[in-house]
């Protein structure tokens, strides 16, 4: 079993940025690839970014290329979000998960609570 931890949401003006941290209470974190995942309210939850165990391989939704950045410390047992230019259409909880390298929810085996981030105009 493996429980995730989401931190680091809040309210941001757009062209902000936010790190979003999420820690994992497990001693097999490397085992593990993580995602982001976000779903705005009467949406379905997306993609956001995965990582591989290593933290080297990494891949993006479209919607985010080039202004998040995942990253993750094995030795910390914590997956990170880089947020920057912020826009109002990345308001969402944004969850975190653990499982197989993918870009599909289904995949994910385990879900932190979600974090809420809300990004003004």
């Amino acid at each position: 079993q493996v429980q995730l931890v989401e931190s680091g949401g809040g309210l941001v003006q757009a062209g902000g940025s936010l790190r979003l941290s999420c820690a994992a209470s497990t001693r097999s974190f490397s085992n593990y690839a993580m995602g982001w995942f976000r779903q705005a309210a009467g949406k379905e939850r997306e993609f956001v970014a995965a990582i591989g165990r290593n933290g080297i391989s990494t891949y993006y939704a479209d919607s985010v290329k080039d202004r998040f950045t995942i990253s993750r410390d094995n030795t910390k047992n914590t997956v990170y979000l880089q947020m920057n230019s912020l826009k109002p259409d990345d308001t969402a909880v944004y969850y975190c998960a653990a499982g197989p390298y993918s870009g599909s929810r289904s995949a994910y085996d385990y879900w932190g609570q979600g974090t809420q981030v809300t990004v003004s105009s």
